[in-house]
């Protein structure tokens, strides 16, 4: 069971990482990539759209926090 659990931890850890809003919106991103592909809809730049979004909105959320701490 240790070893499942670590398992999962590692997953976790790597896909989550230090902020699950960007997880959580490549996740979202992905399943309306797929639909749409699934429609017949090019998408391609969605995604890098969205993770370059992404990065900057945690980014700018990284530096409030860091601003406050001091």
């Amino acid at each position: 069971m240790r070893y499942l659990r670590g398992f999962f931890a590692f997953w976790y850890d790597f896909i989550v990482g230090d902020d699950w809003r960007v997880a959580a919106a490549v996740i979202v991103a992905l399943a309306i990539t797929a639909v749409a592909a699934h429609h017949g809809v090019t998408m391609w730049w969605f995604m890098p759209a969205v993770v370059g979004t992404g990065l900057t909105a945690a980014m700018l959320h990284a530096s409030r926090v860091a601003r406050r701490t001091k």
